[in-house]
């Protein structure tokens, strides 16, 4: 229409396409599933050196000697680094605590520590430069449980502790202890008429991302650095990078570069700090990519814990009490190991009605490898505890699983033993229901095969190992709670630039935020969130990086929360700076200007009724409107550090689970031949992503619960198994069937209502599994993952 024109209504397909609540494509899915995505192992520069990193080979040890003249005197070598040749005053960083030394200082704390650091001309020669370094070390007693880091004259992984947690731990070897005391655990239990306990164990696991730590960093002319990286956390990166080189922040220029998944794992620094001081003492570019053994020593995994249990319930299922105690081993230094006790510790109660408890979580100090952030983040390892409770809570009052779990879930409304109340919807019991309600897979399929059967469908696979004898059925259900968002009064914010300008004729916007994309879909959501308020088909996502506010980091199920929020602020505000100009454009040309809601649609403003006002080409006209934001949702408190009470989440996401297994009982092998999934998502802003997060979820744990263990030797705390020939993951043939039910209850706090996904079903899909199998065999298995021998007690 002309300017002056009537207003005409428009129609469906001028509406914008590909906003929220659509299941737009991503990007970067062909890219990827075709090998063409650049990842940061791929990056390339002219005259680049090669980075590598020369570990311990011992768990405990005072450092003697250190030699690195050989490795100097090697051709192509341009320097060697130690903990001596670092430039300030600065040399240890860490997410929370600082305890972690950017080289060993003196002493190493776990095998694979980095002690030395060598830039070479060619990957190999920067290898072999490593191996010339002599390092004579003095083994010292190794620290690798709860008995040896507190026995009386402990050796102490970190002597001279001044940290903030100190004050409130009973031994320097415990690096965090949060209690919680509701009611009276004690006076309760007298009303029970059974109780049940156990103690559990959970191993550690590995984020097992197939993209290794990698990055490129080139010098600046200005004495600065530029650093291309996979991460998942820029300005984090950035706060502890910086300091350790003696430069402004603003001279320590970071890219995000393609991630290759993270899980966690990317958190906290690998080679960042690394490259950056081999390219500022060269004078050259310099590229660092982890291979596959470096990785696992590379990145923290998550905590392997021990988890004693103790419930009540009344004789009509009525849960009375629990006691729990959670140690997490923490591994040789802090991480986030802190945040995760009191994720452990304020959701050890899972999704159910408890008035009294008395629960205490800790993490221990020790030389096994650090653990810190893993998908679940401390919900995960409670989780598997609590589930099996439950089922030996109804096993023994004679009760369906499903429905005692049901009896006693939570709801909106119900008090968390923190004392904070849940304030939008918990649908625990109707997601169980929906759960229990999907159609049960047929059962041995394989069996009416006859000779043509598959042997893939029977546990053991293309071993050939069992041909159905001995196979046995099972069926497990769980269901759990996870917080989403950064908890206990951390400042949890995002930042978004969003701007709105006429290219080719168009209106385009571009949205540009920090973000570490690492897989989750952020950037199709960001731009789904763009078409919606403003109306535009055109969306460009700028490359992350820190030229613009922090987004915060890539976990606790957060972003599209939280930078989603903020990309949805500053839209907002690009609106209402493009419909002033419109106003002060056109409003004499028609009333409604002045007094109708307007809306962007379509590339035009628009009534709410669905009149056509104007053209955003016209009302922009060459100029570009933009606007910078933060977003914040509403701030939470710490846990009180005696009682722990405190309204330490912002909100939960709940997920349950049926798992269907077959289990061949006399070679004890295992087939998952379901995993049926419900979720509530509050509002699914791509709903094929969604239900991608789901599925990825409930994978990685399965994988935990039937093959997933980093082994490490008890006596000497080295890594057993540092490859992905030792250290099993799920492949496509291990994955069954993940059919999802997405459930819709808005949260009336968050952006569009929705809630965080990726993680709730990472912490269900593991204890179902594991009920499943013990429905199969009868045997209790009370630690993961569950191994043959477990099941045949060989």
């Amino acid at each position: 229409m002309g300017v002056t024109g009537t207003p005409t209504n428009i129609s469906q397909g001028t509406r914008t396409k590909g906003g929220i609540g659509e299941s737009t494509l991503r990007p970067d899915g062909t890219l990827k599933v075709t090998g063409e995505f650049a990842y940061s192992s791929d990056m390339w520069h002219e005259d680049m050196l090669w980075g590598h990193t020369l570990r311990s080979t011992v768990a405990h040890a005072e450092i003697v000697s250190l030699d690195v003249g050989e490795a100097l005197a090697l051709p192509g070598v341009h320097a060697v680094l130690t903990y001596d040749d670092l430039p300030t005053e600065t040399k240890h960083y860490g997410l929370e605590l600082q305890d972690t030394p950017v080289l060993a200082c003196g002493k190493v704390r776990h095998h694979g520590e980095p002690v030395a650091l060598v830039a070479a001309d060619h990957p190999e020669t920067a290898r072999r430069a490593a191996a010339k370094i002599k390092v004579e070390y003095r083994e010292l007693p190794v620290i690798t449980d709860e008995a040896s880091a507190t026995a009386p004259g402990a050796v102490l992984v970190h002597e001279n502790r001044t940290d903030s947690h100190f004050a409130h731990v009973p031994h320097p070897n415990i690096l965090h202890r949060q209690p919680i005391v509701r009611g009276n655990a004690d006076e309760a239990a007298k009303r029970a008429d059974v109780i049940v306990s156990g103690e559990y164990v959970f191993g550690m696991q590995d984020q097992a991302f197939l993209g290794p730590e990698s990055g490129l960093a080139v010098p600046g002319e200005d004495g600065g650095v530029d650093l291309y990286v996979a991460t998942q956390w820029l300005h984090s990166d950035l706060g502890q990078i910086a300091p350790v080189l003696g430069l402004p922040e603003e001279k320590v220029r970071m890219t995000l570069s393609g991630v290759g998944g993270a899980f966690g794992g990317r958190e906290d620094i690998s080679m960042q700090i690394h490259a950056c001081l081999l390219a500022l003492r060269t004078g050259k570019p310099v590229k660092m990519v982890y291979n596959r053994f470096e990785s696992f020593f590379g990145h923290v995994h998550r905590h392997p814990a021990t988890l004693r249990y103790e419930h009540g319930a009344t004789k009509d299922g009525k849960l009375t009490h629990l006691k729990c105690r959670i140690v997490l081993d923490g591994g040789a230094y802090a991480s986030a190991s802190p945040a995760v006790v009191g994720n452990a510790s304020s959701l050890s109660v899972g999704p159910y009605v408890v008035e009294d408890v008395e629960i205490e979580a800790l993490a221990l100090y020790s030389n096994n490898p650090p653990c810190g952030a893993m998908r679940g983040f401390g919900a995960v390892q409670a989780c598997f505890a609590y589930e099996a409770q439950m089922d030996k809570l109804a096993a023994k009052l004679g009760m369906d699983p499903v429905e005692f779990r049901r009896l006693n879930a939570m709801e909106q409304g119900s008090l968390l033993p923190t004392g904070q109340r849940v304030d939008s919807p918990a649908p625990v019991a109707e997601l169980l229901r929906r759960v229990k309600a999907m159609p049960m897979p047929p059962e041995q399929q394989w069996l009416a095969a006859g000779e043509d059967a598959d042997v893939r469908a029977l546990p053991g696979g293309l071993s050939n190992t069992t041909h159905g004898e001995g196979v046995v059925r099972g069926v497990g259900y769980a269901v759990g709670i996870k917080n989403v968002g950064f908890s206990e009064g951390f400042d949890d914010y995002s930042t978004a630039r969003v701007r709105m300008e006429v290219v080719g004729g168009a209106p385009v916007a571009t949205v540009h935020t920090a973000m570490a994309e690492v897989g989750q879909g952020g950037v199709t959501v960001h731009a789904q969130i763009a078409r919606t308020e403003l109306g535009v088909a055109q969306v460009t996502i700028h490359p992350a990086d820190t030229g613009v506010g922090s987004a915060g980091s890539t976990s606790a199920s957060r972003q599209t929360y939280v930078t989603g929020g903020a990309v949805k602020n500053s839209c907002e505000a690009v609106r209402e700076q493009v419909l002033d100009i419109g106003r002060r454009k056109f409003g004499s040309h028609h009333p409604a200007w002045a007094s109708a809601e307007l809306l962007l649609e379509g590339g035009k403003v628009v009534t709410d009724g669905g009149e056509v006002l104007a053209d955003l080409v016209d009302v922009l006209e060459g100029q570009s409107v933009e606007a910078e934001l933060e977003w914040r949702h509403r701030p939470t408190e710490a846990f009180d550090i005696r009682t722990g009470q405190g309204n330490g989440h912002v909100q939960y996401s709940f997920a349950a689970h049926r798992a269907v297994v077959e289990v061949d009982t006399e070679l004890g092998l295992v087939k998952v031949i379901e995993l049926a999934c419900a979720q509530d998502v509050g509002k699914a802003l791509n709903p094929l992503s969604v239900v991608g997060q789901i599925q990825g979820g409930t994978t990685q744990g399965l994988g935990v619960a039937v093959m997933e263990e980093i082994v490490v030797d008890p006596k000497t705390a080295k890594v057993r198994n540092p490859s992905f020939t030792d250290y099993l993951i799920p492949t496509i043939l291990d994955t069954p069937t993940i059919p999802v039910d997405v459930l819709e209850l808005a949260d009336a706090h968050a952006p569009y209502g929705l809630r965080g996904v990726g993680e709730a079903p990472t912490l269900s899909s593991t204890p179902a599994v594991l009920a499943a199998i013990r429905a199969a065999t009868g045997l209790e298995l009370n630690r993961t993952p569950v191994r043959p021998e477990h099941l045949t007690g060989t």
